[in-house]
């Protein structure tokens, strides 16, 4: 408790009273926060051109046992996020990784590796990576550090390989079950389960060993994108029984554009 200081990411910005906001933002070591930026809505506010959404800060704030929000002293501005703001796309993506972000994150608690992951995926989105791409990736490795989405060779529930040989002869595959967020194989998953191809099984394999900035020079098909999509869509709409509204916005915007006005 006391004064505090470290690195940290900007979640969200909300407004409070007449001229103070309220901040949200991600540290490395001591997770998730929100504070009070006091007079921040003045025009000549100390925090001007600090609060940008997913911009990273050098933050000082002041922490008092039992008290909800800290008053945060300071941020400076250590990489600013405006590049991906540029478009709308680009607005609307960044909104959902920095709410997917707010929703998993938990206060207080040692958030290194999802500081790491929002922190690489974000310096990759300013550097130009592709956005289709960082999102799936941001999407299925977020799952997996939750503990809700699995990878291995193998049907957790039988032992068998994907890939093998299935009792009615064919190959072993692998799918969602119904109700469930656990990968295991097609027959294991029963009825109804949704099948996952040897494409999206090679993508969640790539992401534990190869960086966004790797992958982006070789991307996945954009058949393989969008089943990763849909496949960690469905896992979150079943881990937290609704869907992130962010995620419903941009998709529901984006499909309203004509296509050649849609941002690139």
């Amino acid at each position: 408790m006391g004064l505090q200081s470290g690195e940290a990411i900007i979640l969200d910005v909300l407004d409070l009273q007449e001229y103070d906001r309220i901040v949200v933002f991600l540290t490395r070591e001591s997770g998730k926060k929100r504070g009070v930026a006091n007079g921040a809505r003045r025009k000549y506010s100390r925090f001007a051109g600090q609060l940008q959404p997913l911009a990273k800060v050098e933050a000082t704030w002041f922490e008092k046992e039992g008290r909800d929000l800290v008053r945060i002293s300071s941020l400076e501005l250590v990489r600013s996020a405006e590049r991906l703001h540029k478009t709308l796309e680009g607005i609307l993506l960044g909104a959902y990784l920095a709410d997917q972000m707010n929703v998993f994150a938990q206060d207080s608690e040692d958030s290194e590796l999802l500081y790491r992951l929002l922190n690489s995926t974000v310096e990759a989105l300013v550097g130009g990576c592709d956005q289709d791409l960082a999102a799936r990736y941001y999407e299925a490795w977020h799952l997996r550090l939750a503990g809700v989405l699995g990878i291995s060779e193998e049907c957790p529930a039988c032992g068998r390989v994907f890939g093998d040989r299935s009792a009615s002869g064919g190959t072993l595959g692998a799918a969602l079950p119904p109700t469930d967020e656990t990968l295991l194989c097609n027959e294991c998953a029963g009825a109804g389960g949704r099948a996952v191809s040897a494409q999206a099984l090679a993508f969640l394999r790539e992401i534990s060993a190869t960086s966004l900035e790797k992958m982006n020079r070789q991307p996945p098909s954009i058949e393989t994108l969008r089943e990763m999509e849909q496949i960690s869509a469905r896992i979150r709409r079943t881990f937290l029984q609704q869907e992130l509204n962010s995620y419903r916005i941009m998709r529901e915007t984006l499909a309203g554009l004509p296509s050649n006005s849609r941002p690139a």
